[in-house]
């Protein structure tokens, strides 16, 4: 993770800043790290890192400054000190108001075909909304987790503390198979397993053109097996009437 703190200044119509940052993997001091990078026109020239404890120049104007900074034992000081009096204090703020919290992430399946691929058909996994950035998403068939074919972007930053990320797995389908997309993360007791419905894909009108024809099917069947019941007792009928007359005598 890292705090940042910045400042700039204008030279002769070029903007001269430094960035501050913490880099830290709790409150502990020997997981803090303080830097300060100098920068005219983009380019760094002279950085002070707590875990070196000096200044260190990376350009020509950046080496002179960093061996004059050097000597200034008070300011080298006062610089290692702000691993303590900034980031470790900073740091536990961050912990205790915003890194300690998370949120659970959703999650949304769906299939789209691929635009050039040995394989006919792609799954898409898009997870939303969840805190902190670290996740892991995988996917499974029939139970094995799947490496080849599978492609993931970068968790991408919604800005407003939520994260999402997208993992494609593409595939040739196999009948009665079971895919599912298992997405890890720090807000959940347990892995969240998705699994692929393929009638999920389908468009609305699609589905509900599906659902009129099934049910004509469904109601086509029914009249005709109450019109075969009909005909069998109308048969039954004449049957049983034919018999009881050829035992009548004629008068």
């Amino acid at each position: 993770m890292k705090l940042l703190n910045s400042s700039n200044i204008y030279i002769y119509g070029f903007m001269m800043y430094w960035v501050s940052r913490c880099k830290f993997n709790s409150t502990e001091p020997q997981d803090i790290e303080f830097i300060r990078s100098y920068y005219f026109r983009k380019v760094e020239f002279t950085r002070f890192d707590s875990s070196v404890g000096k200044y260190v120049g990376y350009t020509e104007y950046g080496v002179r400054n960093a061996e004059a900074w050097n000597k200034d034992q008070g300011d080298l000081a006062a610089m290692n000190a702000k691993k303590e009096t900034y980031c470790q204090h900073n740091i536990g703020i961050w912990y205790s108001n915003i890194l300690s919290k998370s949120a659970k992430p959703s999650v949304k399946l769906h299939s789209m075909t691929p635009a050039s691929s040995q394989h006919p058909a792609m799954l898409v996994c898009s997870v939303y909304d969840f805190f902190p950035s670290e996740i892991k998403v995988s996917w499974h068939r029939d139970g094995e987790e799947v490496t080849s074919d599978v492609t993931s972007t970068e968790e991408m930053a919604d800005g407003d503390w939520y994260y999402q990320t997208h993992s494609h797995l593409e595939y040739t389908p196999r009948s009665g198979e079971k895919i599912s997309c298992k997405v890890e993360h720090a807000s959940l007791e347990k892995p969240l397993i998705t699994d692929w419905d393929p009638s999920s894909s389908m468009p609305e009108s699609e589905r509900n053109k599906l659902a009129i024809g099934a049910s004509g099917l469904i109601l086509g069947l029914i009249l005709s097996l109450a019109g075969f019941i009909y005909y069998r007792r109308k048969a039954r009928g004449q049957n049983s009437h034919s018999q009881t007359s050829s035992y009548l005598k004629p008068v």
